[in-house]
């Protein structure tokens, strides 16, 4: 009488838990992104946009272009500076976060120092 009372509690245990990790997101930014709902949850509408990360460098005419968003910025000054550092951006310098969530300083690109911003989902500008 034990064993079936046993696995019922087992087998209710583990079935619940997959009905608990399901959640609903929103509506993610990117264009070609899905719903949370469609894609099983199995994507973050939050995670950073490296679509605008021009690895490597380009042109720091190329990262001119790229428009930063203001929010709640999650890197620290360290992750803003290697991630500068994978767009191309050498030696930053005066790297602080402003008002509107932005790291913001000076770095060095095909040897001249060009203005940087980071914004929060880890696009890249310079001017």
């Amino acid at each position: 009488m034990r064993t079936p009372l046993a696995a019922l509690l087992v087998a209710t245990l583990f079935g619940s838990s997959a009905l608990a990790q399901t959640t609903v997101t929103g509506t993610p930014a990117a264009p070609d992104a899905k719903r949370s709902q469609q894609s099983g949850g199995q994507e973050s509408v939050t995670r950073p946009n490296t679509d605008k990360m021009t690895p490597n460098g380009g042109t720091a005419a190329a990262h001119g272009a790229v428009q930063l968003e203001k929010g709640a910025n999650s890197f620290t000054e360290g992750e803003a500076r290697s991630r500068l550092e994978k767009s191309g951006f050498k030696d930053a310098k005066n790297l602080m976060k402003d008002g509107d969530g932005i790291w913001r300083g000076t770095a060095m690109h095909d040897g001249k120092q060009v203005n940087v911003g980071l914004d929060f989902k880890g696009n890249v500008s310079a001017q």
